[in-house]
């Protein structure tokens, strides 16, 4: 599956617009991030496993995006975008969005 931020892909024709496609999850944090999240914001440093946390969610969303694309017969994805917001303090909702579409090489 070619996934894109850009509108086109160089070398490919898009032949077919199959619409829009995304991948959600919602991620609640733990007691224990919360209270490690608050004592780096005192002494400074990367939260690693709230990072960690974000790339697992991010990966999920994009793997949720990629299997609608080929549910619907799409080969590529287009527009490709990440969207996340905080609910009600607790967690992050993460969303990984784009245009399915059929593409043939150049």
């Amino acid at each position: 599956m070619l996934v894109t931020t850009t509108n086109d892909l160089p070398g490919y024709q898009i032949d077919e617009v199959l619409g829009e496609v995304f991948g959600l999850t919602v991620r609640i944090r733990n007691i224990g991030s919360q209270m490690g999240a608050g004592l780096k914001s005192i002494i400074g440093g990367e939260l690693k496993g709230l990072t960690k946390n974000l790339v697992e969610s991010r990966n999920e969303a994009t793997a949720r995006m990629i299997e609608e694309a080929i549910s619907k017969g799409g080969n590529a994805i287009v527009a490709f975008r990440f969207d996340t917001s905080e609910m009600a303090q607790m967690g992050t909702e993460i969303c990984a969005y784009g245009t399915a579409v059929i593409v043939t090489k150049l």
